[in-house]
């Protein structure tokens, strides 16, 4: 996944230390305040669990949104050679709500708000593009430097392209992470960049799922005014699948 610029990568402290200093103030246990060295021979589970929580860091510091990239990353940080059993996404998302709650608390929570708020007001906008808001500003794990993902259903991409410039906003092109987008339409902000993800409309019958399997959760705009409302200053919550899904 490219990354600009200006988002610089973010070079994993050495194992060791990585969660030595939460721990070592509040006592968590020791799978966060110690790891194994870089030399230890580690057996798969471990090995499993360094790299997700490497990966983690990526995401929530760097500005990497790909688990894939993400835990290839982590590989190549921590020398493992290529072949090595790499966890499921699931694992690093948990280890990712690990560390942001550790280590971003209150910047994290703020940041999420402030997401979807701008999500909630860019979906107002597009509304006759039956907006929905999906990806990590949805479940709550947008690390710093992520983009909001808004899926749109509509007969033609020119369609948005037309009703964005007679509401004269400015868009670039961006590459579709998938066959299955007509096109993705970028809008820069100084909060963060607006993916509007333009689809078919008659694939907004279908469900989508990520990489691994799991259902990909999106909600409509009455759904995340509703997340909103229900969510306080230091809580950040996600929203239950069940209802993500809902048309």
């Amino acid at each position: 996944e490219h990354v600009p610029a200006h988002r610089a990568h973010c070079t994993p402290a050495p194992i060791t230390r990585y969660f030595v200093q939460h721990a070592a103030s509040t006592g968590k246990p020791e799978r966060y305040g110690t790891m194994p060295h870089r030399h230890d021979t580690p057996n798969t589970t471990q090995q499993k669990a360094l790299i997700a929580n490497t990966a983690a860091r990526l995401i929530a510091e760097s500005g990497i949104s790909d688990y894939s990239l993400a835990k290839r990353k982590a590989l190549h940080a921590l020398g493992l050679p290529e072949g090595t059993h790499l966890p499921e996404n699931a694992e690093v998302e948990a280890e990712l709500r690990t560390y942001q709650r550790l280590f971003q608390g209150d910047e994290h929570a703020d940041r999420i708000a402030k997401l979807r708020h701008k999500a909630s007001a860019i979906m107002e906008v597009m509304q006759k593009f039956n907006p929905y808001l999906t990806g990590s500003v949805l479940d709550g794990t947008a690390g710093r430097y992520a983009e909001i993902d808004i899926q749109l259903f509509t007969d033609s991409a020119k369609d948005v392209e037309i009703f964005l410039l007679n509401q004269h906003i400015d868009f670039e092109h961006s590459t579709p992470r998938s066959d299955r987008a007509e096109a993705v339409l970028t809008l820069d902000d100084e909060l963060a960049a607006i993916n509007l993800i333009v689809y078919p409309r008659f694939e907004e019958r279908i469900v989508f799922k990520t990489r691994d399997g799991r259902v990909r959760q999106r909600v409509r705009l009455d759904a995340l005014r509703k997340l909103l409302d229900e969510t306080t200053n230091d809580t950040v919550r996600g929203i239950e699948p069940d209802t993500a899904l809902s048309p």
